[in-house]
């Protein structure tokens, strides 16, 4: 029996669209898992940032917590060309910050990259506290803007900012996946 043209497409549609839930569906769910099981995770942030990356479709706990590390390597490099970029501008009075945050932003890249390996050999333990660490390093960045005294404090600007959030919610989300795996 031959299929009509449009029986057929129509076909084609509902299992593309049932595939991509399916994909989804992993992430949703283990987001959902990290979400119960520790409050501090986002998520909304969590589905966002794991469901984006091409590694994600089909993966498992211990997949997505090695995306959530991947994920932490690439905005950390990120941060460092954004506070080198800001420091060729002329740095704003912040030279010395930016540029301690583009060695912070450097580490914390290394740091997300050895949490991925960690877990990736099955030593989650190491893996969390990698990504602890690079979180941590986020937030040195922060606090180089603050200076030893009031007249060396500038703001933060906003690109280094939202690379210091977005380092400690995907440090967050790479440990509650972690754990769902243990």
């Amino acid at each position: 029996m031959m299929m009509k043209p449009y029986t057929a497409a129509l076909l084609a549609v509902a299992v593309a669209v049932l595939g991509v839930v399916a994909v989804d569906a992993t992430v949703v769910t283990t987001c959902r898992a990290a979400a119960d099981a520790d409050a501090r995770v986002d998520y909304g942030f969590c589905v966002a940032e794991l469901g984006k990356h091409h590694d994600s479709p089909g993966a498992d706990a211990w997949g997505l917590a090695k995306v959530a590390a991947l994920t932490g390597v690439v905005d950390a490099d990120n941060a460092a060309y954004d506070a080198r970029d800001l420091l060729a501008k002329g740095g704003g009075g912040a030279a010395a910050a930016l540029a301690r945050c583009g060695e912070l932003y450097r580490a914390a890249g290394f740091a997300f990259a050895e949490a991925h390996d960690a877990i990736n050999a099955r030593d989650y333990a190491a893996g969390k506290g990698q990504a602890a660490d690079a979180a941590s390093l986020a937030r040195q960045c922060d606090a180089a803007f603050a200076g030893k005294d009031d007249a060396a404090a500038a703001a933060v600007p906003p690109v280094i900012a939202q690379h210091g959030s977005y380092a400690a919610r995907i440090a967050i989300v790479c440990t509650a996946s972690t754990n769902l795996i243990e």
